[in-house]
């Protein structure tokens, strides 16, 4: 068949990417980490032991960003971690990476979701959670569907608003702050408390890797996907140490882990807020509703990222062929992001967010390692390759992400140990039922 321009544009993502958009992108898949969950954790390990996990972590993300980038900037394509693995390691590797990479960008979207439909739930009880939820699901996979650009631009504007809430946190909090804060009850648990603390370390940077499945629609992608990568990583880092510094010193980290009420509460900032300006205060309910932008900016970033790590899945044929068809009018994975919609509001009814966002993390670690795998085998493998950004410090660079990856699934595994064999079962399984229709074929 005769290629034509028409044939191209059915078979390819417009791009329309600036840096910019790219930043918005990286900062927003993550921000909400920075909003709620994560102070469960303290619970866990206090203080110290969250701490350390967190800079095990963040040394974890700033050495995989910059690996990853190599890879993204080298092969811009809207795969992501499968694209790479396919290329390094063989379609069987890609297999498993892409099912992971899918677990992530699929299982993570139905816990925001959740805590969206609570935020809302405290302004409108009238309305079920769930209800509000599976709307948010439909409004944010319709824009996705839209355009991009369009859904690039909305998520850089309600970043913005997030990044600037945590700004104005800190700016509030940090006359307040008491080392002493910082120096009670550090290590409740002991040194098993800081292993048990990693997912939540990692929830504060879950989804940046998902710049580079936008890849293939940014402009002059090799400049593009490098300053996006850099400047977000360096803006949540920033953001991490400020919002982790600035809550638990205002009056130590039970008082933005326990509600009066005794339970755990997984909104650290307004319990923070509330020991300074109390809950009537201006400042509190601004915070609690700019903080509604933080949740709404991951859940929107990350389903734009998981359409096309769909896509990229079913265009290749790893997955039926329909998710990999980009609709003509729009030149979006209309049918990767409805079928992603289906799954994440199906995972909503099972109401097991936290195990969703355990599982979520064992396939994000699963792509970090293999990617790390990958970008060590492609430099053995074609060094020729054209690489318009090198990782700095290779190979100590991927080397580190690959071993705390490797050392975190293991400790997620020990404290996990149902979850992790659910999580393993799901891809061996995927797995067998990949090399059966293989052999089909």
């Amino acid at each position: 068949m005769k290629i034509t321009k028409t044939n191209l544009q059915e078979s390819q993502l417009k791009r329309t990417l600036t840096p910019i958009m790219l930043w918005g992108l990286g900062v927003g898949y993550v921000i909400s980490g920075m909003y709620f969950g994560w102070n469960l954790g303290l619970e866990k390990g206090g203080t110290l032991g969250l701490a350390i996990s967190t800079l095990f972590i963040i040394l974890m993300y700033v050495t995989f960003t910059f690996s990853y980038a190599e890879l993204a900037c080298a092969i811009p394509k809207a795969g992501g971690g499968f694209d790479y693995a396919n290329r390094a390691l063989g379609k069987d590797w890609a297999f498993i990476v892409g099912m992971a990479q899918n677990i992530e960008f699929i299982f993570a979207p139905p816990a925001i979701a959740f805590a969206i439909g609570a935020y809302f739930n405290l302004f409108f009880p009238q309305i079920p959670i769930i209800v509000i939820a599976i709307f948010s699901y439909v409004i944010f996979t319709f824009l996705n569907i839209r355009g991009v650009k369009a859904a690039a631009m909305f998520e850089l504007i309600i970043t913005i608003l997030a990044v600037g809430e945590l700004l104005l946190f800190a700016g509030v909090t940090i006359p307040h702050f008491e080392l002493k804060n910082l120096q009670a009850n550090p290590l409740p648990n002991g040194i098993p408390g800081i292993l048990a603390s990693l997912p939540f370390a990692i929830w504060f940077f879950l989804g940046i890797e998902g710049v580079a499945n936008v890849a293939e629609e940014a402009i002059n992608p090799q400049k593009t996907i490098l300053i996006g990568f850099g400047s977000a990583i360096l803006t949540l880092v920033v953001l991490c140490i400020l919002t982790f510094s600035s809550s638990i010193g205002v009056a130590g980290w039970e008082a933005i882990v326990y509600k009066v009420d005794g339970s755990a509460s997984d909104s650290p900032l307004p319990l923070a807020l509330a020991n300074i300006v109390g809950n009537n205060n201006i400042l509190y309910h601004l915070l609690i509703t700019v903080g509604l932008f933080g949740l709404v900016a991951s859940f929107h970033g990350i389903i734009l990222a998981a359409g096309r790590s769909t896509y990229e899945f079913g265009k290749i044929k790893f997955a039926p062929p329909v998710l990999g068809k980009i609709n003509q009018k729009f030149q979006t994975p209309a049918n990767a992001l409805i079928f992603n919609m289906t799954i994440g509001i199906i995972a909503l009814f099972t109401g097991k967010t936290a195990e969703i966002i355990t599982i979520s993390v064992f396939g994000a670690l699963t792509l970090y390692a293999i990617s790390m795998v990958s970008v060590i085998k492609l430099r053995r493998s074609e060094p020729t390759l054209d690489r318009p950004f090198k990782v700095p410090f290779y190979p100590l660079f991927p080397i580190t992400a690959l071993v705390i990856a490797i050392g975190a699934f293991i400790a997620m595994t020990f404290f996990n140990i149902m979850l992790a064999v659910i999580y393993i079962s799901i891809i061996i399984s995927c797995f067998i039922a990949f090399k059966i229709h293989e052999k089909r074929k």
